[in-house]
């Protein structure tokens, strides 16, 4: 007799199986990141397809099979309708679910990681967040989401000689760990240069000052200069785990 298991989950990414299966990613409250075999799925009588959209939050059911864990029942929760609706914010959504899926690999639940996906996507929900804060909070989630899987910056203090950054010469370093001055960034072939004012929002985001980054006017090019300060980060992240 199989053992049936209940939770909430945020439903991530999916994926067609066989003739009529589809295999869903789906972030558990109380199990983590798992993946789920909804049998028949594609077939319009499917009882689950109701619950089962992409970016769902969904209480689901299902049982551990021998290949796959298999979905037994789905019911909405939450359908993020303001999300769903504005092209812009899902394709922020897409983002932040393939961030998690390549960061996240086991089926372990976290509660902080849970946390900050109930928070994004109910930001992202809201019909009164402007346009432009849109990849903020996709770079709010990223640098969040890192700090919680343990990979933490020294941000304050230069990584190297443990002086206060100043608010010039300022260089960046995934691979040092984190900020340099610029006499010691001459040292190292890896840090990149960064403005004072994306060090302030980088240290805001790791705070969860929500509140403070929601009024910042945040001007183009150093929203760009944050993506690619962001990417850097990450990529590092995603080269060592490899």
């Amino acid at each position: 007799m199989f053992t049936h298991y209940r939770t909430q989950g945020f439903i991530l990414g999916k994926c067609d199986s066989g003739e009529a299966d589809r295999i869903f990613t789906i972030f558990t409250k109380d199990f983590g990141k798992l993946d789920l075999l909804a049998r028949a799925e594609r077939k319009i009588t499917s009882k689950l397809r109701a619950g089962l959209e992409i970016f769902y939050l969904s209480e689901i059911e299902f049982i551990q099979g021998k290949a796959y864990k298999t979905l037994t029942d789905a019911i909405l929760v939450c359908d993020f309708k303001n999300l769903r609706s504005n092209l812009k914010k899902l394709a922020t959504a897409y983002k932040i679910s393939e961030t998690l899926n390549d960061l996240v690999k086991g089926e372990e639940p976290d509660k902080k990681i849970w946390q900050l996906l109930q928070e994004v996507f109910g930001k992202l929900d809201d019909p009164r967040m402007p346009g432009a804060k849109y990849q903020i909070l996709y770079h709010y989630f990223l640098w969040n989401l890192l700090l919680i899987l343990g990979y933490e910056l020294e941000i304050h203090n230069c990584v190297s000689c443990a002086k206060k950054i100043a608010p010039k010469d300022i260089f960046f370093s995934p691979k040092e760990g984190g900020l340099l001055c610029g006499q010691c960034a001459e040292k190292t072939k890896t840090a990149k240069e960064i403005d004072s004012d994306i060090v302030k929002t980088i240290r805001l985001m790791i705070k969860r000052d929500w509140a403070t980054l929601n009024k910042l006017k945040i001007k183009a090019e150093d929203l760009k200069q944050l993506s690619v300060v962001s990417n850097h980060y990450l990529s590092q992240i995603l080269e060592q785990t490899r």
